[in-house]
């Protein structure tokens, strides 16, 4: 008796991930096992990414901040120190925003813990 293969699933497999690889190049975009290696490095950066997101985040947001209180006289670490000992809750995310967005909330800020 001949060997039964399901090829209506294989090939679903294969159109599949060759579709998740549309816009690649090279061969890595129509040859099945280049495709498919190529799609699971990808999720492997994906995965990586995702954390290096919130650490690259959080750097940025730091150096807006330190580049606003340098202009009002202080810099970074003075500055979450003061924060910190002013009571003062509020997070480099937003403190960050206020440098960029509105310089006149961050300037008060920084008044109120100067004070």
């Amino acid at each position: 008796m001949p060997r039964s293969v399901n090829h209506v699933a294989s090939k679903a497999r294969r159109t599949r991930i060759l579709k998740l690889t549309k816009g690649y190049f090279g061969a890595r975009k129509n040859v099945w096992t280049v495709a498919k290696n190529a799609w699971e490095k990808g999720l492997t950066y994906a995965y990586r990414d995702r954390r290096l997101k919130k650490r690259n985040f959080r750097a940025l947001w730091i150096q807006r901040i330190n580049a606003a209180a340098r202009e009002e006289g202080m810099n970074y670490s003075q500055l979450m120190g003061a924060l910190h000992k002013a009571g003062i809750e509020i997070n480099r995310k937003v403190l960050s925003d206020l440098a960029v967005n509105n310089p006149e909330a961050f300037k008060a800020i920084v008044e109120k813990v100067k004070n």
